[in-house]
């Protein structure tokens, strides 16, 4: 990134680092729809486990009907600890078109068109679309076929790219950790779409 553009850049994922960590909406708890705004996720102390596992929080609902509906979040950082994207992933029950889902939130300021990249140890799995801006950033979801999930938890190295707005001849790439996801992925139960 430019000398000039990076400080921007950098600011304005600040300014969203707050809204970002504090609000994890996402289709696993029915917080984004298509065609609205997210709402907060549970708040501390709400009715919502969290248990660490590896580089995940795995988060399930602790009231409601059996199977209750877990989500497994991750705040994506830069170098420098910043907060850029915010991800969500989810399974999905058997017999669904997908075997899982994930809902990522990146800053306002990212160039829409040049979509959201998704890459397992250096090799493209999918670009995905935005579908809607709100106030704490701009959503893109992604759903993965089996293969996808199993390439996941056995890959190495995964990165999540986008484009500034500011700078469309820049990418900023961040890392996914994976450590943690397989026994995530195992231990959450299904979310009813």
């Amino acid at each position: 990134m430019s000398k000039h553009v990076k400080p921007l850049f950098a600011a304005a994922l600040i300014a969203l680092a707050a809204p970002l960590s504090a609000q994890v909406g996402s289709l696993s708890d029915g917080s984004i729809m298509e065609g609205q705004a997210a709402a907060p996720a549970a708040k501390p102390g709400e009715e919502v486990s969290s248990e660490k596992i590896g580089a995940w929080d795995l988060q399930c609902a602790k009231t409601g009907p059996e199977p209750r509906p877990c989500r497994m979040y991750q705040l994506l950082t830069d170098s420098e600890d910043t907060p850029v994207i915010e991800m969500t992933m989810y399974r999905l029950p058997e017999g669904a078109p997908a075997a899982a889902g994930a809902t990522f939130v990146a800053p306002l300021n990212t160039l829409l068109t040049a979509q959201l990249a998704v890459a397992i140890d250096g090799v493209l799995v999918q670009r995905v679309p935005f579908t809607l801006c709100y106030e704490a950033g701009c959503v893109a979801r992604m759903f993965m076929s089996p293969i996808e999930v199993q390439a996941f938890q056995n890959g190495k190295s995964s990165t999540v790219s986008l484009v500034p707005a500011l700078a469309p001849d820049q990418v900023v790439s961040v890392e996914m950790k994976l450590d943690g996801l397989k026994a995530s992925f195992e231990k959450a139960n299904p979310v009813n779409q």
